[in-house]
């Protein structure tokens, strides 16, 4: 009886301690300096550059990156790859709202990408080679690396570009697997969750998918060094994340106050100072 007893506390513990122990292996962070995060901390990035509401100025253009640049600001912007395999800087999968083009990106080589205007402006696709560049060390960048059909091909083509750019340089990911590539095979890189309330994700992503994305239960993918959160609540998974060290970015600020309580801030359409804190 004794010896039974025994073996049904032993069973009690374990079942607590994998009750906690298996949440917090999923959700675990992945570690980093404190000179690492020192580039990120208390920065305010400008989203796709430092373009403007009536896109005058066209988000992820040369002209918002050099904007972006000789003010000092931190910078965010998106690489995905054309047909023949460059890494160009747009956002969108498709065409349609910013080139009024209906086409996927990856469907045109880069010359006829090239050959498309950004909003009707004379600003064109860059390629991520001429947006490093411009840059050029004057301030971080955030690099989101877009979900796509050869996103082997992105992570080392972009890893590549980024290993010969001298500057303060993260990367991150609506994608833990893209993320995952990064842990494993660029570790002197700081690395990102995108993430968002499961509402929001689209609708070609099913509720379950979208359910574990936004609770960010697969850090134990990519091990994320940050959180890059949509600005708004966020739900306790990803507050204990933060709690266990990852950086707490937010997304897309449209106003300072955003600032309070966050690491890192995403804006757009306002000129924050360049750092908070």
């Amino acid at each position: 009886m004794k010896k039974a007893k025994n073996t049904g506390k032993a069973c009690l513990v374990l079942t607590a301690a994998a009750a906690v122990g298996v949440p917090l292996f999923m959700l675990a962070p992945g570690s980093a300096t404190r000179r690492q995060k020192a580039p990120f901390i208390g920065r305010n990035f400008a989203h796709r550059g430092l373009h403007s509401r009536d896109m005058s100025v066209p988000e992820n253009s040369l002209e918002a990156f050099r904007l972006a640049a000789k003010a000092g600001y931190g910078v965010e912007l998106d690489v995905q790859l054309s047909r023949d395999g460059q890494v160009v800087v747009f956002h969108d999968d498709t065409l349609d709202r910013v080139c009024g083009v209906h086409s996927r990106v990856d469907e045109k080589t880069y010359d006829e990408l090239k050959a498309l205007s950004l909003c009707g402006t004379d600003q064109h696709i860059p390629l991520f080679s001429e947006v490093l560049d411009i840059i050029d060390g004057k301030g971080p960048l955030i690099v989101e690396l877009k979900n796509g059909r050869r996103n082997l091909e992105l992570c080392r083509k972009t890893y590549a570009l980024l290993s010969e750019y001298r500057g303060d340089v993260c990367v991150e990911s609506f994608n833990p697997v893209i993320m995952g590539w990064f842990r494993f095979h660029a570790r002197d890189l700081v690395r990102g969750q995108l993430a968002q309330p499961p509402k929001y994700y689209n609708d070609s992503i099913k509720k379950p998918t979208a359910f574990v994305l936004g609770h960010c239960l697969l850090n134990f993918i990519s091990r994320p060094q940050f959180i890059a959160y949509r600005i708004g609540s966020r739900p306790l998974t990803v507050r204990l994340a933060s709690k266990l060290g990852a950086m707490n970015i937010g997304w897309t600020s449209h106003e300072p106050r955003n600032e309070k309580g966050r690491d890192g801030v995403i804006f757009e359409f306002y000129k924050p100072h360049l750092l908070y804190k």
